[in-house]
């Protein structure tokens, strides 16, 4: 059975799901970029990558990633 992907509901009700997708910069270097979207697609994440936490924008309560100070 496949992991639930990470799951939040911001304060206005919306639920949002956390996926991961590995882009190229222009210097080359490929990492790992991670975004919230309202449906569940390819790259999903099952957990949150360490040493970080989920905060919402204040204006429009959209979800993003912060490091953990």
């Amino acid at each position: 059975m496949a992991q639930e992907p990470v799951k939040y509901v911001n304060k206005k009700g919306q639920t949002y799901f956390l996926h991961k997708k590995m882009v190229t910069l222009k210097n080359g270097i490929t990492r790992p970029i991670f975004f919230f979207a309202r449906d569940i697609r390819d790259g999903s994440v099952a957990e949150l990558p360490a040493g970080y936490e989920i905060v919402e924008t204040e204006r429009t309560g959209m979800p993003v990633l912060r490091k953990i100070k």
